[in-house]
């Protein structure tokens, strides 16, 4: 056996039956990144004097949010594929399909984050600081549902760990079939969603690793997370094979990958510097039937 015989395999559907319900695991990979993710914050947020809770109530207003935030960025972005002759514009609404721009789920989230960080009492730095590699853990998971999906692969390869890309068919989330009943390959490509999905865990843990070994400054832990993500993506997405919207040449994505890096590292050299986010502790009530006096 040579190495050209060797190729990481894809699965042939994107979806399961159970009872009545259609599972797809697109869905199944992004609600495990949202658990971990949520996990780990919680577990930073704490450490940065947060009380048990906190998280969650700021989570439940944030996600909501980036999703709606991620998938407006997508449907903008690569809108040919919802509206025009031919399309359906209610695929727009079948985030289960796929299709959720981090941009817009950033961007959106945050503004989610903002109203629930207030409400819970928390720093909004403290608590984006507190998320970061959560995150880029939540980023690492979801990706694999690109796997199921069949998506995000780059240009072709015979890599030994080049990705076996089927033809799907949209309508039923399977393979499509050759005559004798095999699964249609289309070829053999970079499988840029694990390039993705390994990085984001390597620049999670990376950030873990200097927030506690440096007293970085309220907010350069989430300004640092911008810069290391966008530094893979601008990478990753000049690999990339599969159609998107141009600009000068240019994938939107890579664009906004270097702008946002760019804005990332400014970010972070402005507040490195600045004391270290952190929630404050609550002061304590004295119970009113426990009224303390003063001796005369």
């Amino acid at each position: 056996m040579t190495t050209t015989d060797f190729f990481l395999p894809s699965p042939t559907g994107n979806a399961f039956e159970l009872g009545p319900l259609t599972i797809h695991f697109y869905a199944l990979a992004i609600l495990a990144g949202i658990i971990l993710g949520t996990w780990l914050t919680a577990c930073r947020l704490r450490a940065r004097g947060g009380a048990e809770g906190q998280t969650l109530d700021i989570i439940m207003w944030a996600v909501p949010f980036g999703i709606v935030g991620g998938r407006l960025y997508h449907v903008i972005t690569d809108n040919q594929l919802y509206f025009g002759p031919g399309k359906d514009p209610w695929g727009a609404l079948r985030i289960w399909e796929g299709g959720l721009g981090i941009w817009g789920a950033v961007a959106l989230g945050l503004v989610g984050a903002g109203v629930g960080a207030r409400r819970a009492g928390v720093p909004f730095a403290a608590f984006i600081d507190a998320a970061a590699p959560g995150l880029l853990l939540a980023q690492a998971l979801g990706r694999w549902g690109n796997w199921f999906n069949n998506e995000l692969y780059g240009e072709p390869t015979d890599l030994p760990w080049k990705l076996q890309i089927h033809a799907m068919d949209p309508a039923t989330g399977q393979a499509q079939l050759n005559a004798d009943g095999t699964p249609v390959v289309l070829g053999y490509f970079h499988p840029t969603f694990l390039y993705e999905s390994l990085w984001c865990l390597a620049a999670a843990g990376l950030l873990i690793f200097l927030d506690r070994r440096y007293k970085l400054g309220a907010g350069a832990v989430f300004a640092l997370y911008i810069s290391l993500y966008t530094a893979g993506r601008f990478v990753f997405e000049l690999m990339r094979s599969d159609y998107a919207n141009t600009i000068l040449g240019l994938r939107v994505n890579t664009w906004a990958s270097g702008l946002m890096f760019l804005i990332g590292l400014i970010l972070f050299l402005k507040v490195r510097p600045y004391p270290r986010s952190a929630v404050p502790r609550q002061p304590t009530s004295t119970p009113n039937n426990e009224r303390q006096t003063t001796p005369e």
